[in-house]
C-alpha cells in the first residue's frame, strides 16, 4: 500500500508539472501536494505521464473520427488536445531553442531564450512540428483510431523519456528556471524511465518489433543530439532544451509509426 501511494504521488507530481490539469490533492498528500522537492526522483514515471497525455489526445482524435470527421481534420484536434492539456509547455521550449541557439555568444543565446517574444526561427520550428505531427496522425488515422491512438501513447511516453536526457547529462546553464529547479534526476530514475517508455512502446507497436525498436532508437538519437547541441551552444541545459528534445522525439516516433514497414 505504501509503495502504491508513493508511485501515485510520483505520477501526480509529473502530471502537475507537465500539464495544466486541475488535479486535486489526495488524502495521503494533503501535506504538500505541490511540493516538487521529490520531482527528480518522480521523473522515473514521467513516461507514464506522457503516455496518459498521449491517451487524452488519442481520445479527442477517436471522438472526431467517430463523429464522421476525416482523418485530416481529426488529427489536428488530437494534437490540439495535447497542446491544451500541456499548456504548450514543450512547444514553447522548442521555439525558444530554435530562436536562441543562433545567438552569437552563450550569454546572448540564454538572453534570447528567456525572452517571451517569438522569433522567425521559433515560429518556423513550431509550424514544422505541428505539420509533421498532424500529417503523421492523419496517415495513421486513415487506418483507424486505434492505430493513431497507439502511436500517440508511444510518442508521449518515449518523448518524455527523451526530455530527461539533457537534465541527466548536463548541468543547468543558468541558476534559475525549470531546468535548474528540476535538479539532476538520479541514474536509477533515468534507467527506469527509459525501460518504462520502451515497454509502453513495445505494447503500442503490437507485434512489430522493428517499429518499436526504431522508435526507441530515434527517440534516443533526438535526446542525445539535442543534449550535445545544448552543451556546445549553452554549456548546459535549461527547461527549454528538455522541451525541444521532447518535441523532436515525439515527431520522430509518430513518423516511425506512420511509415510503411
Amino acid at each position: 500500500m505504501a509503495l502504491a501511494a508513493s508511485l501515485l504521488r510520483d505520477l501526480l507530481t509529473c502530471l502537475r508539472f507537465a500539464t495544466t490539469l486541475p488535479l486535486p490533492a489526495l488524502a495521503f498528500e494533503r501535506d504538500a501536494p505541490l511540493d516538487f522537492s521529490r520531482f527528480a526522483r518522480a521523473l522515473a514515471l514521467f513516461p507514464l505521464a506522457g503516455a496518459l497525455i498521449g491517451a487524452l489526445g488519442a481520445t479527442a482524435l477517436a471522438l472526431a473520427l467517430a463523429l464522421g470527421l476525416p482523418p485530416a481534420l481529426a488529427a489536428p484536434l488530437g494534437v490540439a488536445a495535447m497542446i491544451v492539456v500541456t499548456g504548450a509547455l514543450h512547444e514553447d521550449g522548442l521555439a525558444d531553442c530554435a530562436d536562441g541557439f543562433g545567438g552569437a555568444t552563450r550569454a546572448r543565446r540564454l538572453e534570447i531564450m528567456a525572452d517571451s517574444r517569438l522569433g522567425a526561427f521559433g515560429a518556423l520550428a513550431i509550424a514544422l512540428s505541428l505539420y509533421m505531427r498532424v500529417a503523421a496522425l492523419a496517415v495513421l488515422g486513415a487506418g483507424g483510431a486505434f492505430a493513431a491512438g497507439a502511436a500517440m501513447v508511444a510518442a508521449g511516453a518515449l518523448s518524455r523519456a527523451a526530455a530527461l536526457a539533457p537534465l541527466a547529462l548536463l548541468a543547468p546553464a543558468r541558476a534559475a528556471g525549470a531546468g535548474f529547479s528540476a535538479g539532476r534526476p538520479p541514474p536509477r530514475a533515468v534507467v527506469l524511465a527509459c525501460a518504462l517508455a520502451c515497454a509502453i512502446t513495445a505494447l503500442a507497436a503490437g507485434g512489430s518489433f522493428l517499429r518499436a525498436f526504431l522508435a526507441c532508437v530515434l527517440a534516443a538519437a533526438a535526446a542525445l543530439g539535442v543534449a550535445a547541441l545544448a552543451r556546445r551552444r549553452l554549456g548546459g541545459q535549461t527547461g527549454d532544451v528538455a522541451g525541444a528534445a521532447q518535441q523532436i522525439a515525439e515527431i520522430l516516433v509518430l513518423l516511425t509509426f506512420a511509415a510503411r514497414m
